[in-house]
């Protein structure tokens, strides 16, 4: 009996700088360990794949319980006040130190992630409602994006795969 190989899929809906990342280095470790893996991009995840967005992607401090003043180089583990949030330039002030810290880690960017797991042999696709919803057109998206389907046809294309929501 020949071994079924394993399969991951994820759900990307999240279009924060944040939350770009899970399932991009998740993905790249499936890879690794030789498992098929399918992104599926849709409502705001789309921005990870956008043209015009992939190289823009923020980190809002606003709402955001677990960002700590340590990431901003103050001792402790302090949380950020919120209301710090909606001062103006805290986006662009707590994305420029996200992007700093991971290019000291050599961390590779969205977009480099992406051409990564394409060229390693992910799938990505878009979604038809949010690609519909928004007025985008294949053409709006990078270059390994293999596709916009619907739901249903994400779900026929990844039967047995483990479904990771992010």
């Amino acid at each position: 009996m020949a071994e079924e190989t394993r399969k991951v899929a994820f759900i990307c809906s999240k279009g924060n700088l944040d939350m770009a990342y899970p399932a991009l280095v998740m993905g790249w470790a499936a890879l690794g360990n030789g498992i098929d893996v399918t992104l599926f991009f849709t409502f705001w995840g789309m921005d990870m794949i956008r043209k015009d967005r992939v190289d823009h992607l923020e980190v809002p401090p606003l709402a955001n319980s677990s960002m700590k003043m340590s990431m901003m180089g103050v001792p402790g583990n302090v949380g950020i006040p919120n209301i710090m949030g909606m001062l103006p330039g805290m986006t662009a002030f707590a994305t420029k130190l996200m992007k700093d810290k991971m290019a000291k880690l050599e961390v590779p960017t969205v977009r480099e992630y992406l051409g990564m797991l394409c060229d390693a042999g992910a799938k990505m696709y878009a979604c038809k409602l949010s690609v519909d919803m928004f007025g985008l057109k294949q053409e709006d998206f990078i270059e390994g994006v293999q596709g916009i389907v619907t739901a249903g046809d994400f779900m026929d294309m990844t039967e047995g795969a483990q479904i990771i929501f992010i």
